[in-house]
């Protein structure tokens, strides 16, 4: 599990924790992982239009830059992009599971967690697969994987494209179609001798999407033929020891991105990023007192560079900047029979700005007859972005080099069910946030740019899951969730304070099935389009999608999906929509 830096079995975590398996993933065929993030309590999203839109996730009303993303263990936030998760590229062919833990998490991970973390995790399957499907709004996908597994050697492998003509983002009427266009690759390789794993994997992704932005001349939002075309690539190599009670592992990884903007085929701007990390942990595991506990340190070191440039300014905002940070965890784990306990300590040291110091607790004490009560409490920061350290844009926009991280702390408490084929949970948490990194605009000079603001901004909120699976037949799931977030201003925008899901998926004889429908609240946001940018509310909505497969022969399904079966009115950004009803149909073959 991501809720500790040693591999944890999912009911020995103290901090909340949200599984959605291979199977469902699969089941639900959702083309874009993001969607199936609605089945996790607390976590909202929001799409600027059609399938392939800029995706943002705010978990426990947190910033949307304060989500942390793994995929296969690299560290994926873009730092060309606002350090922000790239949700709208993560096609489903890149990983088989998801896992979402909630909560400030920067003792373990560092920046960025402080609402939570998403892991995408790739496992290595034998066999082949290969499947392709069409559908509304000249929707086309094609994928396939691959692997094997021999002696001490894994190796997998999977690729798949897709892409959609769209329908016209811009909520003012029709207009052109606004689609996008998705590429992925990714490939994992473990080779186990005795005590050592080697590893190596790496994903990439080419993408791009139409999009309607601005009106150059009025500056408000129009049917425009902007496109943005990006890329993001990683590969990471490792190896692991383990024996005795003895656990140690070494790690590198490099992440590369590019980011280009364009307005009718003419290339407006383009930012590009570097991350590379060299990371190591040595844990021991002991008996002291008849009681299971391990230690675990940990080093890290990240090197970031950005780039900037633009063809419309005359190079004028161009930007060359590198930036690193280095860190120290310690983690303890015991579990005293009933009880389990972890703590966590980090030290983070930055080159650009202040260092920090996050702290971690958690408790579970199971007290008989399936329940259990769990405890946890959590410190987040998130370092400035390089745009609000040193973005420029002329006569509108500079950077302010002297902001602080952001900091978070907060805890929640858990009462948890688990009996048979039946489990539950409900949880209350808060958590606040101060030195918030906001937007300022001085009047005088016509300039904005950011600061750290006064104050803090609070978050508190219940969830409740339950979950029966009696069989394979039926995985049966359901959740809800109540959000409190509010800043010194007032309510804070594109946050649900009621959002829910049910899910289900089975499998019975030649057919395989899912169904999902999930609930967004209204929320508020701002309408740019006026002065003074007033809120407005966006009603909320239900989605519903099911997918059913039938196998025809023992390597053939064919298979029909529908989204959006409601045809809700979905708006997540004033101004921007996505899809009615749209249905799908396709195949998929079955390897040896």
């Amino acid at each position: 599990m991501t809720a500790a830096l040693a591999p944890e079995p999912e009911d020995r975590a103290p901090a909340s924790v949200t599984v959605i398996d291979p199977d469902r993933v699969e089941r639900l065929g959702e083309p874009l992982l993001a969607n199936l993030l609605r089945l996790a309590p607390s976590v909202s999203l929001a799409t600027a239009g059609p399938a392939g839109s800029q995706a943002q996730v705010r978990i426990r009303g947190a910033e949307a830059n304060h989500t942390l993303l793994f995929i296969d263990g690299i560290r994926a936030n873009d730092p060309a992009a606002g350090n922000e998760p790239r949700f709208e590229l993560l096609s489903a062919d890149l990983a088989d599971g998801i896992e979402v833990v909630r909560g400030p998490q920067s003792a373990l991970w560092g920046s960025e967690a402080i609402g939570g973390v998403v892991a995408l995790t790739a496992s290595p399957r034998t066999g082949a697969s290969a499947s392709a499907e069409a559908g509304s709004h000249g929707f086309g996908r094609v994928g396939g994987s691959a692997g094997l597994s021999e002696g001490g050697l894994r190796l997998g492998i999977a690729a798949g494209v897709q892409g959609a003509e769209g329908i016209n983002a811009f909520a003012g009427g029709p207009g052109d179609r606004d689609g996008y266009r998705n590429a992925v690759l990714r490939g994992h390789a473990d080779w186990t001798q005795g005590p050592f794993t080697l590893s190596a994997s790496g994903f990439a992704i080419r993408a791009k999407s139409d999009f309607d932005g601005f009106d150059p001349v009025f500056f408000v939002r129009a049917d425009t033929a902007d496109q943005s075309r990006n890329r993001l690539a990683a590969g990471r190599i490792g190896g692991r020891f383990e024996q005795d009670g003895w656990t140690a592992a070494l790690g590198a990884s490099r992440l590369g991105s590019r980011n280009r903007n364009l307005l009718g085929g003419a290339e407006q701007n383009r930012t590009g990023g570097r991350r590379d990390t060299l990371a190591g942990t040595v844990g021991k595991r002991f008996t002291l007192a008849g009681a299971e506990q391990r230690l675990t340190a940990a080093a890290e070191w990240n090197r970031e560079r950005f780039t900037a440039s633009d063809q419309i300014y005359g190079g004028f905002t161009d930007q060359r900047r590198r930036r690193s940070q280095s860190a120290l965890t310690g983690e303890y784990q015991g579990d005293f029979g009933q009880v389990t306990l972890n703590a966590a300590l980090r030290r983070d040291h930055f080159s650009d700005f202040k260092d920090a110091t996050t702290a971690r607790l958690g408790a579970i004490a199971r007290l008989g007859s399936g329940l259990s009560l769990a405890a946890s409490w959590g410190e987040g920061i998130a370092q400035p972005t390089f745009f609000d350290l040193y973005g420029f844009f002329p006569g509108s926009y500079v950077g302010n080099p002297d902001l602080k991280p952001e900091r978070s702390r907060g805890g929640e408490i858990s009462l948890r069910y688990a009996a048979g084929p039946w489990r539950a949970s409900a949880t209350v948490y808060r958590q606040h946030l101060r030195d918030e990194i906001v937007g300022t605009y001085d009047p005088d000079t016509f300039l904005s740019s950011a600061a750290n603001a006064d104050g803090r901004s609070k978050r508190e909120g219940l969830e409740l899951e339950a979950g029966w699976s009696p069989g394979a037949w039926l995985a049966l799931t359901a959740t809800y969730a109540y959000l409190d977030a509010t800043e010194p201003a007032g309510r804070e925008l594109r946050r649900p304070k009621h959002s829910g899901s049910v899910a289900a998926d089975g499998t019975a004889g030649h057919f395989r099935y899912g169904a999902a429908l999930s609930y967004t609240g209204a929320r508020l946001d701002r309408d740019f389009d006026l002065f003074p940018a007033p809120l407005v509310r966006l009603d909320g909505y239900w989605l519903a999608s099911a997918r059913v497969g039938y196998r025809v022969t023992r390597r053939v399904e064919l298979f029909g999906r529908i989204a959006n079966a409601f045809d809700s009115r979905t708006i997540d950004v004033v101004g921007y929509r996505s899809e009615g009803r749209t249905a799908y149909a396709g195949i998929r073959l079955l390897g040896g």
